[in-house]
């Protein structure tokens, strides 16, 4: 995933900034209750739903409004698990065969338990574009990324819009998401945490225009400004850091960067809210439910139809800048993290290892992390 797209913070994106939170989030929350969106690029509008909430009623709603049967979509990297063709496109429509809402699931859901022979649906007709978004709003929703669509005749659109039921919202504004939430980062609490073996610490915190999650900067020391500060950039796991879980290392890392950090006298550790390499809690039991049944970390992600890593790097990034941080010696095994801050502005001068023993559960784990994520150990 690319965080090189116009960044630096500046009044200018201000007000669009604020209109893109505020039409996408809402259009979020709408899919994950199981209701219609209107999607529009240019001339062209599709109503969309996810196909992980979706209800029957919200099914008769959609074909009602449209007067036509929805297609599924599905990335590229979910038909090839089903052994679908994709024709080079990375997102693929299905007509239903079975139109009912557990097919619909079981397409999608590569963890639901399916006895029935998979009757291959065929090829159905969706604007690229749109599907694209589609799919892009069910990831932020942190959904399954499935979407059942239905392109709309222009007046068919134009009449939904003007109705004011169903939300609209454009594929520019889903493509811009994100990073209009990393630009909009406000610093909403600071307070002084002492944690054992680092007394000497406050914690901020940073909210997102919309009202989301927020992303924390613990602040260890007295970091000075002018000199590279050591920092790590830690992805929240709720299982890892909080359950002590023995399936990954993030636990170690987390509390061994505060040792580090504390041993180095200053600087910063990032607890940015991107579970599961950015696809969320609910997604990551999914992928370990695909780890059980053998596939690797990587595999898995991309079995239930996501990217193998979903993180970006801009709020990171900008919760360094507004800490007064632009060089950093980074604690990391990750090259693409080294990568991702200098893309957005900043200067990595040194990559300091984190590794820490591994067990006889997350051995796999750490050797997939290798070999498929390039972590050098």
């Amino acid at each position: 995933m690319s965080d090189a797209l116009p960044y630096p913070s500046s009044v200018g994106h201000a007000l669009a900034d604020d209109a893109v939170l505020t039409t996408v989030a809402r259009a979020l929350a709408e899919l994950r209750r199981g209701a219609l969106v209107l999607l529009r690029s240019g001339d062209k509008a599709a109503l969309v739903q996810s196909a992980e909430a979706a209800r029957e009623g919200g099914l008769m709603a959609l074909r009602r409004l449209s007067a036509g049967e929805p297609v599924l979509l599905l990335t590229a990297r979910r038909a090839t698990a089903l052994g679908l063709p994709t024709t080079g496109q990375e997102v693929v429509a299905l007509k239903l065969l079975d139109r009912s809402l557990e097919r619909v699931l079981e397409l999608a859901d590569p963890t639901t338990t399916n006895a029935r022979p998979l009757a291959r649906p065929e090829r159905g007709e969706a604007p690229q574009r749109l599907a694209q978004a589609a799919i892009d709003l069910a990831k932020l929703a942190r959904l399954l990324p499935a979407a059942l669509l239905v392109p709309l005749p222009a007046a068919r659109a134009e009449a939904a819009a003007a109705d004011g039921d169903l939300l609209s919202v454009t594929v520019e504004a889903v493509a811009e998401y994100r990073y209009a939430g990393a630009r909009s980062l406000a610093e909403v609490a600071v307070a002084r945490v002492p944690l054992a073996g680092a007394e000497e610490t406050e914690v901020h915190a940073f909210r997102p225009g919309d009202g989301g999650i927020e992303h924390l900067a613990i602040v260890i020391g007295h970091p000075d400004p002018a000199l590279p500060v050591l920092t790590r950039l830690h992805s929240e796991c709720f299982t890892g850091d909080l359950l002590g879980s023995l399936r990954c290392d993030c636990g170690d890392q987390l509390r061994g960067a505060i040792e580090a950090i504390a041993q180095a006298g200053s600087g910063v550790l990032l607890y940015l809210a991107q579970e599961g390499r950015g696809i969320g809690l609910v997604n990551k039991l999914r992928a370990y439910a695909l780890q059980d049944r053998g596939a690797d970390t990587a595999e898995a992600n991309l079995q239930l139809g996501f990217d193998a890593d979903e993180r970006i790097y801009l709020p990171a990034a900008e919760m360094l800048r507004r800490l007064g941080v632009r060089r950093v010696r980074l604690l990391t095994n990750n090259p693409e993290k080294v990568a991702g801050l200098e893309r957005c502005g900043l200067k990595v001068v040194e990559r300091v290892p984190h590794a820490f023993p591994a067990n006889e559960h997350n051995r796999p784990y750490l050797a997939a992390k290798a070999k498929r994520f390039g972590h050098l150990f």
